[in-house]
C-alpha cells in the first residue's frame, strides 16, 4: 500500500478493474529517468479502495489461519496428555488388571541331546 505518500506507484494504480493507461510523452523535468510518467483514467474504483480490501483480505486470511493453528495445537497436545501405556511415567506404578487363565504357564526343561 502507497497511500500517495511515496515515489513508488501501485500495482493497482495501472492494472485496477477498466483502468486506462495512457503514457505522458514527453515527460515532465521534474519526473526521474527510471519511471515513466502516465496518466490513469475511466477506472471502475480507485486504487485506493482495492489496497484496502486487499490488504483487509490477507489480514482476515492471516487471522484465520492463527485462530485455525491455535485449534490445531490444542487438539494435537490434548491427544498427546490423553496417552498413558502400563508402566508409564506414573509415579504410583500402575499396574493395569491381571488376565485369568485356566492354561497356566509353566517353564520347561529340555536335556540336551548328544549324538
Amino acid at each position: 500500500m502507497t497511500f500517495n505518500i511515496s515515489m513508488h506507484r501501485s500495482w493497482w494504480m495501472e492494472n485496477g478493474p477498466g483502468c486506462m493507461v495512457t503514457s505522458v510523452t514527453p515527460a515532465p523535468e521534474w519526473a526521474p529517468e527510471d519511471h515513466r510518467y502516465i496518466t490513469i483514467s475511466e477506472c471502475v474504483l480507485e486504487y485506493q479502495y482495492i489496497e484496502v480490501a486487499h490488504s483487509s483480505l490477507q489480514i482476515f486470511f492471516a487471522l484465520a489461519g492463527f485462530i485455525y493453528a491455535c485449534y490445531v495445537l490444542k487438539c494435537i497436545s490434548e491427544e498427546e496428555d490423553s496417552f498413558d501405556f502400563i508402566g508409564g511415567f506414573d509415579s504410583y506404578g500402575y499396574q493395569g488388571p491381571q488376565k485369568t487363565s485356566h492354561l497356566q504357564l509353566q517353564p520347561m526343561y529340555m536335556t540336551p541331546l548328544y549324538f
